[in-house]
């Protein structure tokens, strides 16, 4: 199994290469769709939602709560730009933190391809 996904990453990634996208590095908060998007926030976070309690008391339980009962899908939210992420093999376990990812952005679909992830140290 973890063959297979390796083999689609590089066919993926070589494809990228091939179009002329270069990986880069994004920094943000890995989110739900629902709070970066302003479905039900006004401040595209989990402020709203963390005062009502309603969906868990941290950003990593609102952004978990939301994927799983609300449809929502996992981003980066990085100030006013929000991309999808496509690997959520790769990035479950990161909702609600701060990340450093490195990955192909796909422009017309707004999406990055999940390369690499890992935590943002720096506050």
């Amino acid at each position: 199994m973890k063959r297979n996904v390796v083999r689609i990453v590089m066919v993926i990634a070589m494809a990228a290469a091939a179009a002329g996208a270069s990986p880069r590095v994004f920094h943000g908060e890995v989110s739900d769709s629902q709070c970066a998007l302003n479905v039900h926030s006004l401040t595209r976070s989990h402020q709203e939602m963390l005062k009502s309690k309603s969906m868990g008391g941290t950003a990593n339980t609102c952004s978990v709560y939301c994927i799983e009962h609300m449809g929502g899908y996992l981003v980066l939210s990085s100030g006013n730009d929000v991309y999808r992420l496509d690997r959520a093999d790769l990035v479950h376990g990161f909702e609600g933190r701060r990340v450093v990812i490195s990955g192909i952005l796909d422009p017309k679909l707004n999406q990055i391809h999940v390369l690499k992830i890992e935590l943002n140290d720096k506050p």
